[in-house]
């Protein structure tokens, strides 16, 4: 019996490395009119699909056809400059051997490739290029002439700065890429571009800064896309399930962003930046805990204003974790921490309320979930209505019906706002689901439940990786070199090093002469130049 399924897996195996191996595409045809067939049989014969035929172009001396998508494709290139360079050519002098030679030095295009297979020829043509065929030759040149209609640069809507750059990623991935290099003008700012998605042939391009970034995280990076055999990648969230460290955890562990300056703050620190065709978020990796807590505002402004504002987040982070959590443990087990005027005024408000706190705050927490997910979905307009309506006429009334109580809607409206005042997303849906297990415990075994699960919660953090760096670093393992930049905010005169755990080979970041501003004259005011009369 056992030897019957291990050969039943063996063949199963076997079977799955059939369809992993790619199938060898076939050449183009020496016959114009075969391989426009292939073209329209392989598309439906599709009506944004435009062949145009040149019967007299002069520079081939024979029927040639070009072939571009309508859409993804600049027609205005294509029309002015593509078909009147081929129709006012000089005929050639002497028989050429290949395409390129043909069409070189007449083409005033920029980036030109010949195609000899079919796979590669439509992997071009939906990429936005215009494919060229002459009559005779079995080989196509591809053209780059990428256009349509595409969203113009905006403000990100995810992650607003009162003081940054108001630039933020579109859907195009050449676009996204130019912005960051506009900002990292260095060769060293290398990128590597690959396809992924057996129907959607999805471009995903890495980006890293060489000798800063760690080249074992790089080449782990790879290997871990490289095995990525799925059909289609809509958004860069399909990526990163599939390359992340553990995804048994709630927390994230890859940030993501649709801001340049961010993506190049985070390239300058040793990180990598994954980029997907199609999504203005950009994934950026290894991270650390801390680091959702940081914002592009933390490095503009002075450092002790940046550090009040860490330590605002922090707080933010445990009272959105654990506020319902403390009330239903101090109401149910532990009255004697609560002082006698208000425990008599709370006592008073859950005379009425049926419920115990627990099942008071399951409500709340429920309904206001739901009012989330309504005020997301629906439009902008009747959004807003919405939560007028949920804040003001659900929890009124219900206060007066004696569902709940009104301190109970307190706390539910603190935790809610706490929610919505955290930096990263991300972050803040993992502790929108961590408050119910809090919850249960409190409701359960009060204080003593709670701080089992923080005990729990943190024996996980500090075992999550992310592209094998510790989740905690630098506080776990400890680094004091690198504590300059976690919950506190350090000067960055004295950020000399970049973070040690994550950078590769150049760690300096500052030169020696670069400190503590220290001015040479004297502070005090002057009033009269040296040498002047008294």
């Amino acid at each position: 019996m056992p030897s019957f399924f291990k050969k039943k897996s063996q063949k199963g195996k076997k079977t799955a490395e059939k369809q992993k191996k790619p199938a060898v595409s076939s050449p183009l045809s020496e016959v114009l009119e075969e391989n426009l067939a292939v073209i329209t049989s392989k598309t439906g014969n599709s009506t944004d699909i435009i062949i145009r035929r040149l019967k007299h172009s002069p520079r081939f001396k024979t029927e040639s056809a070009i072939v571009y998508l309508k859409g993804l494709t600049d027609t205005q290139t294509v029309q002015e400059i593509l078909i009147e360079s081929l129709m006012k050519s000089d005929p050639v002098e002497q028989e050429p051997s290949s395409m390129q030679e043909m069409v070189e030095g007449y083409l005033p295009l920029g980036i030109m490739e010949s195609l000899k297979d079919w796979e590669t020829l439509f992997q071009a043509l939906m990429s936005g290029h215009t494919i060229i065929f002459v009559d005779g030759f079995s080989e196509a040149m591809s053209t780059s002439t990428e256009g349509g209609e595409q969203r113009s640069i905006e403000e990100p809507s995810t992650q607003r700065a009162i003081r940054g750059s108001r630039e933020g990623f579109t859907e195009s991935i050449e676009t996204n890429i130019s912005m960051v290099r506009r900002i990292i003008q260095n060769p060293t700012l290398w990128t590597e571009t690959m396809t992924i998605g057996r129907v959607t042939k999805t471009k995903v391009t890495i980006m890293y800064i060489k000798g800063i970034a760690r080249d074992d995280i790089i080449e782990e990076l790879r290997n871990r896309l490289k095995k990525i055999d799925i059909d289609s990648v809509l958004e860069s969230g399909y990526i990163e399930q599939y390359i992340e460290d553990q995804s048994l955890t709630v927390f994230p562990t890859l940030y993501h962003s649709e801001r340049p300056d961010v993506v190049a703050g985070n390239l300058l620190e040793g990180r990598f930046a994954l980029f997907v065709n199609g999504s203005p978020f950009v994934l950026l990796g290894p991270v650390v805990f801390i680091q959702f807590f940081q914002s592009i505002e933390d490095y503009t402004e002075r450092f002790y204003i940046s550090t009040a504002l860490r330590l605002l987040r922090v707080l933010i982070f445990f009272i959105s974790l654990i506020g319902p959590a403390t009330y239903i443990a101090a109401t149910t087990f532990h009255q004697e921490m609560i002082p006698t005027q208000l425990l008599v005024a709370i006592a008073a408000q859950r005379e009425s309320v049926p419920f115990p706190s627990f099942v008071e705050a399951i409500i709340m927490e429920v309904t206001f979930e739901i009012l989330r997910e309504a005020g997301i979905r629906m439009p902008k307009a009747i959004g807003s209505a919405i939560s007028i309506v949920g804040a003001l006429v659900i929890g009124q009334a219900a206060v007066q019906a004696g569902v709940v109580s009104a301190a109970m809607v307190i706390i539910v409206a603190i935790t809610a706002i706490a929610s919505f005042a955290t930096p990263s997303f991300g972050i803040a849906i993992s502790t929108r689901l961590l408050r119910f297990l809090f919850m249960i415990s409190a409701a359960t075994f009060g204080f003593y439940g709670m701080i089992l699960g923080f005990i729990i919660l943190v024996v996980h953090l500090c075992g999550l990786r992310s592209f094998g760096v510790p989740y905690m670093s630098p506080l776990a393992p400890f680094v004091p070199a690198d504590i300059n930049d976690t919950v506190i905010r350090g000067p960055l005169w004295a950020d000399r090093k970049r973070p040690s755990f994550m950078s590769g080979q150049n760690q300096l970041r500052q030169g020696e002469e670069t400190g503590r501003p220290e001015p040479d004259k004297s502070r005090q005011m002057v009033t009269k130049n040296e040498g002047d009369a008294q």
